[in-house]
């Protein structure tokens, strides 16, 4: 088996990435940086973000595992005291692979003539650069609403815990092939309204942000930050790729929901 490892890229992470590569290696396990079957993140959600968005090309081919050398993370499921128990978990014992939907994001522009696509893990946000954010919400070919506000975040369920939850969306279960879009600080009065909730839309459902005035879009995808001109509309769905995450163990999402935001450590 060909395998890689991203490191967060503080002196403990690179420790670990480069005693958990002697050891694999020491397994006779192949360490190929751009063909690999199972990618280690050691670090945090951000690592696992980096490697996702690295090896977005082939997905359908590599999976993921996550050690946090942090705080506990959504992504990372061993710590580093359990490097040498992962280690022969990996090179002995056949990994149950676990899929989660992902966000295809499309964004088309005004001269028709070129469109860029992207897919994240976590969530995409739409910010104007200058002001209020007046977008067209159209879901199914249909009009929704006219949103204005201070942006729009669209979700995956995995990423339903990250930026998704502090505008007070539902954490959804990352078996449920779902996006969800959440307001940011909409504007609501006797003249403008939104549906001032956030909305699930199932894996059939496109959501449809259309721009009413001509303005410079900030858009996010994951951690990338990146500027739009001349944007006609950006399209929101259940992406057709998974990732794939190796599993040696149970890891109970609503364990990990409860771990990180209620209970004591």
């Amino acid at each position: 088996m060909k395998f890689a490892i991203t490191s967060k890229g503080d002196s403990v992470s690179n420790t670990l990435m480069h005693k958990m590569r002697t050891y694999l290696q020491d397994f006779d396990l192949i360490y190929d940086e751009d063909q690999p079957d199972l990618v280690v993140s050691v670090g945090g959600d951000g690592t696992l973000l980096y490697a996702f968005h690295r090896y977005r090309s082939r997905l359908d081919k590599t999976a993921f595992i996550g050690v946090h050398t942090g705080h506990l993370g959504f992504y990372a499921d061993w710590v580093p005291e359990e490097i040498e128990k992962l280690v022969i978990a990996i090179a002995k014992t056949p990994y149950q692979v676990v899929e989660y939907p992902l966000l295809e994001v499309i964004i088309r522009y005004i001269d028709g003539g070129r469109e860029a696509r992207y897919l994240a893990l976590n969530e995409c946000t739409v910010k104007s650069v200058e002001g209020t954010l007046v977008m067209d919400v159209e879901i199914k070919g249909q009009l929704f609403e006219t949103f204005r506000g201070d942006g729009l975040c669209i979700s995956t369920p995995s990423g339903s815990t990250a930026y998704n939850k502090a505008l007070g969306g539902a954490i959804l279960h990352p078996s449920l092939p779902a996006i969800q879009l959440a307001e940011m600080a909409s504007i609501n009065n006797r003249v403008f309204r939104t549906i001032g909730s956030p909305l699930v839309l199932p894996q059939h459902h496109t959501c449809l942000l259309k721009p009413v005035n001509d303005v410079d879009y900030q858009i996010t995808i994951d951690h990338l930050t990146l500027l739009h001109k001349d944007v006609k509309s950006i399209q929101c769905r259940v992406a057709k790729e998974k990732v794939r995450f190796a599993r040696f163990r149970p890891f109970p999402f609503w364990k990990r929901v409860s771990d990180s935001f209620i209970t004591d450590k």
